[in-house]
C-alpha cells in the first residue's frame, strides 16, 4: 500500500474565512463547485448543492504543496 504525505501552505476560504480575492458571494459559490468537481464529484442539482453549502457555511481548504513524500 502506497502512502503519501506533504508539506505546504494551507488557506481557508469560506463565509467565516474571508479572503481578499474572494469578495463576491458568486466567486465563493463557483470555488466550491470547482473544488468538488476537481475531486471527482458530480451533482444532479447544482442549485441544491449551492444552497446546502451556504446553509452549512462550508469552507474550502486550499493547499499549496511545497514538498511531497511517498513510500512508493
Amino acid at each position: 500500500m502506497a502512502v503519501g504525505d506533504g508539506e505546504g501552505r494551507a488557506e481557508l476560504a469560506g463565509p467565516d474565512d474571508p479572503q481578499p480575492w474572494l469578495t463576491e458571494t458568486e466567486r465563493l459559490r463557483l470555488l466550491f463547485r470547482a473544488v468538488f468537481t476537481a475531486a471527482g464529484g458530480h451533482h444532479d442539482d447544482w442549485e441544491e448543492y449551492d444552497r446546502v453549502m451556504a446553509e452549512q457555511r462550508r469552507t474550502a481548504v486550499l493547499v499549496e504543496p511545497v514538498r511531497t513524500y511517498s513510500n512508493a
